[in-house]
């Protein structure tokens, strides 16, 4: 296996950072660094720390060489090395990261996710009515890797805040079973691109044929999330198996609104791509919207409400016309 860490790898240029990744590159974990500089969101940080964690359990080496460039720092800061067994070669002192960043963290247990989300509140910078929904998803994504996608090496998370920006970006990675062998357990989906499509709509859950999911997976993880990243004007990135589904930034003087259908939003659904067996979401949030941002929230669940019905009323039409 082999990862490229390189200049530049954001949701908006995700493709050319998953292009270099490679899963056949040896019985090893080969991880290249650029020599000149390295700004990579969370979405590859927790990625590779996965990766990293993968071939540790799997008692392969990791190959590569840490150049002395001012990123490592970084990189160390963010505890990378600790899952990636490369030898930074440099030590810092370590500042308080509550308000700044979450570093990479491993999250097997429901006491760990705890505790991350508790990490999570001082980033968020924002009155509780912003930062519920925030919280609900982070929750969300990570309890359904540790309930379903039976990752050996659990969930990996770390998220940034950027204060100018007043954006909160976060990276969540696991090494499971993916969406397409998920979904496949309740619906029909061809390949990893219709999976794709059919988890980001609202009510859609592997555990259940039934539309609107269950008591405990009501199939909106994924939806409310690229929901509020829609809604804040942001991107939301989902690697899966050889996809990778991409909501772009809704344009200037256009309203921002939520699509129950994926294919409606603005976006670009890249296929053909390396494997990834598990699953990997990035989000980008603006977290000052407050109570503007607050009130299209209620736009998310209406949505939900009116697709999953119509969904439902689909089906229940199918099923009586084939009898």
């Amino acid at each position: 296996m082999r990862i490229v860490l390189p200049n530049s790898a954001h949701l908006q240029n995700l493709a050319g950072f998953i292009r270099k990744y490679d899963p056949n590159a040896g019985a090893n974990l080969n991880i290249r660094l650029d020599k000149r500089w390295i700004h990579v969101h969370p979405f590859a940080l927790a990625m590779t720390a996965c990766a990293g964690a993968l071939a540790r359990q799997r008692g392969q080496e990791t190959r590569g060489h840490v150049p002395k460039i001012n990123s490592v720092r970084y990189l160390l800061r963010m505890k990378l090395f600790e899952y990636v067994a490369l030898n930074p070669r440099i030590e810092i002192t370590e500042h308080e990261e509550s308000g700044r960043f979450i570093p990479i963290t491993q999250i097997r247990t429901n006491e760990e996710l705890r505790d991350a989300i508790t990490n999570l509140i001082p980033l968020l910078h924002a009155p509780a009515n912003v930062a519920d929904p925030i919280k609900y998803v982070f929750s969300e994504m990570v309890r359904n890797v540790l309930e379903h996608a039976q990752s050996p090496v659990g969930a990996f998370v770390c998220a940034q805040y950027y204060r100018q920006e007043d954006r909160l970006s976060i990276g969540i990675a696991d090494a499971g079973i993916g969406i397409l062998q998920s979904i496949r357990r309740s619906h029909a989906a061809e390949h990893d691109q219709a999976a794709i499509a059919l988890a980001l709509r609202p009510g859609i859950t592997g555990a259940t044929k039934r539309i609107g999911g269950t008591e405990t997976n009501a199939g909106a993880g994924l939806f409310f999330t690229k929901s509020i990243a829609a809604l804040s004007r942001n991107f939301f990135a989902l690697y899966s198996g050889n996809a990778l589904y991409k909501l772009l930034r809704t344009r200037e003087g256009q309203a921002p609104r939520v699509n129950a259908d994926p294919a409606d939003d603005r976006h670009n659904f890249t296929g053909n791509l390396p494997r990834w067996q598990g699953t990997v979401v990035g989000i980008n949030v603006s977290v000052g919207g407050g109570k503007a941002f607050a009130d299209l929230l209620s736009d998310i669940r209406k949505a939900y409400r009116i697709d999953v019905k119509h969904q439902s009323k689909q089906y229940y039409k199918k099923i009586r016309f084939i009898a």
